[in-house]
């Protein structure tokens, strides 16, 4: 789960056209942002993009394996494919290819965006109104006497 550092200012110079890309090392990887976007990783010296329907089919032609997350998380359709070393060593198709997995990344920020202002939006339910009490036999009315007995 090593990155070497010669391998990622290799991947960071090929990415120099796609403009600031930011690292963050993370479980022992490293994290790739464009702005706050988080759309790439490099795990034991392997790139991998984020992925969903609309660059899924590129990985997948090129039998490119998917990065697997944990045990305890579950694999979904998509989430990061390895990118073919033939695309990393041409920095041109390797930030044409990196502009998608942005470009994914961005809309996967928007949808749960959405989601976030669609759940605050949801009324709140009103509180159950307290329950009415029962009477204290106890504490009947003055006057009252009850029934068998004297005053």
């Amino acid at each position: 789960m090593t990155v070497q550092a010669q391998y990622l200012a290799y991947v960071l110079e090929q990415l120099d056209g796609l403009g600031s890309v930011r690292t963050r090392r993370m479980f022992g990887g490293v994290g790739l942002y464009s702005g706050e976007l988080f759309f790439g990783l490099i795990d034991d010296d392997t790139l991998f993009f984020k992925t969903n329907e609309s660059n899924h089919a590129e990985y997948e032609a090129r039998r490119m394996p998917r990065f697997m997350p944990p045990a305890n998380r579950p694999l979904g359709p998509f989430g990061y494919h390895q990118v073919p070393a033939d695309i990393i060593e041409d920095g041109e198709a390797l930030v044409a290819w990196a502009r998608k997995s942005v470009a994914v990344a961005l809309a996967s920020h928007a949808r749960k965006a959405t989601r976030m202002k669609t759940a605050r939006k949801k009324p709140k339910s009103k509180p159950n109104p307290k329950p009415k009490s029962k009477p204290n036999p106890k504490s009947r009315k003055a006057g009252r006497a009850k029934p068998g007995r004297k005053r």
